[in-house]
């Protein structure tokens, strides 16, 4: 879909990227930042992506229970359909995302819209994770949270999994995943290749 640059609005329309390790709190920033927008009179959609049902199918929802309602989409393009006189943006586990999210974002923040897209900066191998390392690359203004490692009490920059899943995308909680540091993340995967 072609978006027609909105020369005069383009200076109010940037892109916001939250991300960090499950657990981090990303979600709940997320959610704080859309009722700031909405405090200052701003129309504000959130969007999550189908595939993530783990809460609730239409609403967003921090671990903390904390919720708001959005738009479940299939695709990144769909986003579109919804944009009409929209001033912010927000897109949920954006990681979740097809590799277009990069080019919506592109052109809705050139249209003068705020974009903040929230995800995991990684996959439970602590590889770069969909969208988000590109989202990162064209974003101005970032922002990394962090989870406490139940092991050792240091900063979590990880997603360990603890299933034995090797797909990358696993939806789970608590029973499949924990927040860990980068020693016990390492501490971990050793332990568990000696394991095998």
């Amino acid at each position: 879909m072609f978006l027609e640059p909105n020369f005069r609005a383009q200076r109010s329309g940037w892109i916001e990227v939250v991300c960090g390790s499950m657990f981090s709190g990303k979600t709940e920033e997320l959610i704080r930042r859309l009722k700031r927008a909405r405090i200052a009179k701003q129309h504000v959609l959130i969007f999550k992506p189908k595939k993530d049902t783990r809460y609730d199918e239409n609403a967003v929802v921090s671990h903390n229970a904390n919720s708001v309602d959005s738009i479940a989409v299939g695709s990144s393009s769909e986003i579109y359909n919804y944009i009409e006189g929209v001033n912010v943006v927000a897109i949920d586990e954006a990681q979740f995302f097809d590799m277009e999210l990069v080019e919506v974002c592109q052109k809705l923040a050139v249209r003068g819209i705020r974009v903040i897209a929230a995800g995991l900066d990684m996959d439970f191998r602590g590889k770069p994770f969909g969208p988000i390392p590109n989202l990162l690359a064209i974003a101005e203004y970032i922002t990394k949270v962090h989870a406490i490692c139940p092991h050792c009490g240091s900063l979590a920059t990880h997603s360990y999994r603890l299933s034995e899943e090797t797909e990358t995308v696993v939806l789970g909680e608590k029973d499949k995943y924990e927040p860990r540091c980068r020693i016990c993340y390492e501490m971990g995967n050793i332990l568990d290749f000696r394991n095998s």
